[in-house]
């Protein structure tokens, strides 16, 4: 199905077709999994995803929203993008009218990016091929007023930012809401109705284990807030400096006293805790005080590398997310000489795409 069209009849049928690519690549693992009970958490099925990028398209001194077709490497105009969330939608049209309404704003204007919320806060990112000026700043200073909106300039080398440049979100977890900085160009879950889902799933999941919890890859505390009620304590590792501000801001915002984030990748912090490296970032962090039971990892397309797969394997419990069955699988494999699965759900982020998210949990085997 193409990008730039939703078609809600087929919404069913598409998800089926790669849940079943998933449980076949599952069965293909071990056929005891063939009939493994899978939970399917479904999108909205339109107005679902919260970021988007668009080039824009000069013809003389009209400018449009275009994206390029992934088949035929032509662009695509557009005046509304129902993939994207009714904010962003709204926004569309009276933007590009001021756009094109006053050169300063337009001109050598090449790209677009939207990053909206769940409560509608919206951010645009103007992205230039030339260096913004005061008079830049006067004519978008009125354009943010006038739309009620977050903005930001960017060129090369150069930044500028009207107010903030973060929207500001809201997840609902079991009756408690959460509260959340969400930089502009800092990854953050796209289709934020099924990030909720995912982060019910996750709390649901990790209920009882009790002990002491690590996260890798914790971006800006996405997880981390919600499943810290049910840790004593919570170290959450993450190699983004933005997100690691980031997540120290919506720890301090949400009151959550029980998490320390630490500036390392998942292969840093092997290290560390193995004691082959010593970072002056943990230098106010006793490693050996923590008594983790469980580890969460929800780490980028590639998976889990070698280090980090060998260090989870002796942890009592494993929560898995993965934007990448094959990689999940990949890393299944090796997690299954040690672990058993207890549970895996599937959630759909990205519909009328071939993409899935995964969640996971496997237990220690007893010795």
């Amino acid at each position: 199905m193409s990008l730039f069209t939703v078609e809600p009849a087929q919404y069913r049928k598409l998800l089926e077709q790669k849940v079943g690519t998933f449980k076949q690549a599952l069965a293909d693992l071990d056929k005891s999994f063939e009939q493994y009970p899978i939970e399917v958490f479904l999108s909205p099925e339109s107005h679902y995803r919260l970021r988007a990028e668009f080039k824009v398209w000069h013809e003389g001194d009209y400018a449009q929203y275009a994206m390029t077709d992934p088949e035929t490497k032509k662009p695509v105009f557009m005046q509304e993008f129902p993939v994207a969330s009714k904010a962003i939608n709204k926004l569309m049209p009276s933007l590009m009218a001021a756009i094109n309404s006053n050169s300063c704003l337009r001109r050598k204007l090449f790209q677009l990016n939207f990053l909206s919320t769940l409560t509608e806060d919206t951010l645009v990112t103007l992205i230039y091929h030339r260096p913004l000026d005061e008079d830049w700043l006067v004519v978008a200073g009125q354009l943010k007023n006038e739309l009620n909106i977050q903005l930001v300039g960017r060129s090369h080398k150069q930044k500028l930012v009207l107010e903030r440049e973060y929207v500001e979100e809201q997840f609902v977890v079991e009756g408690r809401t959460y509260r959340y900085q969400q930089v502009e160009g800092a990854f953050t879950q796209p289709n934020g109705k099924v990030c909720q889902l995912m982060l019910t799933w996750a709390v649901q999941q990790s209920r009882g284990i009790g002990g002491d919890l690590l996260e890798l890859y914790c971006g800006n505390g996405n997880f981390t807030l919600p499943l810290a009620q049910n840790f004593d304590r919570v170290l959450a590792t993450e190699i983004s400096k933005t997100s690691v501000a980031s997540a120290q801001c919506n720890i301090a915002d949400n009151n959550i006293e029980n998490i320390r984030v630490v500036r390392l990748s998942s292969e840093e912090f092997v290290e560390a805790i193995n004691g082959v490296r010593k970072f002056r970032r943990l230098q106010h962090i006793n490693l050996d005080s923590y008594h983790f039971s469980t580890v969460f990892v929800d780490p980028p397309r590639a998976g889990l590398d070698e280090g980090t797969l060998k260090l989870i394997q002796d942890f009592d419990n494993v929560i898995y997310i993965s934007c990448n069955p094959e990689t999940f699988i990949h890393n299944l494999r090796f997690l299954l000489k040690s672990h058993e699965l207890r549970s895996v759900a599937v959630f759909d982020q990205f519909p009328y795409t071939p993409h899935l998210e995964l969640g996971a949990v496997l237990r220690k085997n007893n010795p």
